[in-house]
């Protein structure tokens, strides 16, 4: 399946689509030195937090979806240099609104969870308003 979404995103840095299936993906990071904040390696959690969002839009898979919103929880510390794989499927659909459950897991260890409530619009967000 193509992906029609977030074409231009660096993948470095929020994760590189691995499955891309109707209303699922996977996305995959392998984390690095740069994303740690201390020296124990200890990974920013936006990084972790950008994986899922970079999931929950590929799941939708529209050009022109954007996140109004999202609810999550932290469950385990990331180290630089571990692979995180994030699970992205879409609950439920009402109208424009797409409900993603997004699991983060290093192995079989889930680390992060949350919803991401994405928006599809008629156009890209930052288009130029036509009076």
């Amino acid at each position: 399946m193509d992906i029609q979404t977030h074409q231009r995103i660096d993948q470095a840095l929020c994760g590189r689509p691995i499955v891309v299936e109707d209303d699922f993906c996977q996305v995959e990071l392998t984390t690095t030195t740069e994303m740690a904040v201390d020296a124990s390696g200890l990974v920013h959690g936006g990084f972790i937090f950008g994986l899922a969002d970079h999931a929950a839009m590929v799941a939708v898979n529209h050009p022109n979806v954007v996140l109004g919103a999202a609810e999550v929880k932290f469950l385990k510390p990331v180290r630089a240099g571990e692979t995180v794989v994030a699970h992205a499927r879409i609950e439920n659909k009402e109208g424009r609104k797409h409900s993603a459950i997004v699991q983060v897991d290093r192995g079989d260890e889930a680390v992060f969870k949350g919803t991401f409530t994405c928006f599809v619009l008629d156009q890209p967000v930052l288009a130029p308003n036509v009076a």
